[in-house]
């Protein structure tokens, strides 16, 4: 079961990989790129809206969803500023600020995983799919920059390879909590990649995806938002 749970993690979160490195063979158009970040965010939005908030205010209260909803900002803007010191933020820095967003949410989403696992409830497969497929854009647009800053494959796969693998690690705690613990569950977890997603639509992604997209990247965002939506 343990297996299980690392592999879930890993599984639901690879698309992260596959398109991260998929720019080195393929050159993707900026605008396309800035329309596809459009679209994630909007998968975000609504995965935000109706599947992370609801899922903390199911077991906790709304000041203890609040309360960690903020420490998701907080990981969030602590991430953010490490890039800034290392990469500044503007090029490589502003599509590592994406990154740091894949890490806030994908990490608390596969401890989510975990905890399902361990609890015995039944894990949607349309939310499975729902998570890899918005991870693709997720990864695509920094991805993208990145290249064109001078990211190698290696480079790009060493990148994307630990995020996912910090995902099935994620996994497989979720998981040991339960064992440790009966009444763990994934609603603070839920909460802090709420508030640490929510953080990063606003400095990172959002003006990422205009700066690329312009008016289509509007359009794209509530395309994004409409498809996740019909999955929830």
């Amino acid at each position: 079961m343990l297996l299980d749970a690392f592999g879930l993690g890993t599984v639901a979160q690879s698309s992260l990989l596959f398109a991260g490195i998929i720019v080195i063979w393929v050159t993707v158009p900026t605008k396309i790129v800035g329309i596809l970040a459009g679209f994630g965010a909007g998968a975000m939005i609504s995965a935000i809206s109706f599947d992370l908030v609801p899922e903390a205010e199911t077991t906790i209260a709304l000041w203890q969803t609040v309360l960690w909803m903020l420490i998701g900002v907080a990981f969030f803007l602590l991430g953010d500023w490490v890039v800034d010191k290392k990469f500044g933020t503007a090029g490589a820095g502003g599509a590592m600020g994406i990154v740091v967003g894949s890490v806030v949410d994908g990490v608390p989403e596969s401890l989510i995983f975990g905890i399902q696992i361990g609890t015995g409830v039944a894990i949607s497969g349309a939310f499975l799919a729902a998570v890899f497929v918005s991870n693709i854009p997720q990864a695509l647009a920094p991805s993208a920059s990145l290249a064109k800053s001078g990211w190698s494959l290696k480079r790009l796969t060493i990148l994307w390879l630990a995020v996912v693998l910090a995902c099935g690690v994620a996994a497989a705690l979720g998981f040991l909590a339960t064992d440790a613990s009966s009444s763990a569950a994934g609603d603070r977890a839920a909460a802090i990649a709420a508030g640490g997603l929510l953080a990063m639509l606003t400095n990172s992604l959002m003006p990422f995806a205009f700066e690329r997209g312009k008016n289509a990247a509007g359009v794209a965002t509530v395309v994004g938002f409409c498809l996740t939506l019909a999955n929830t």
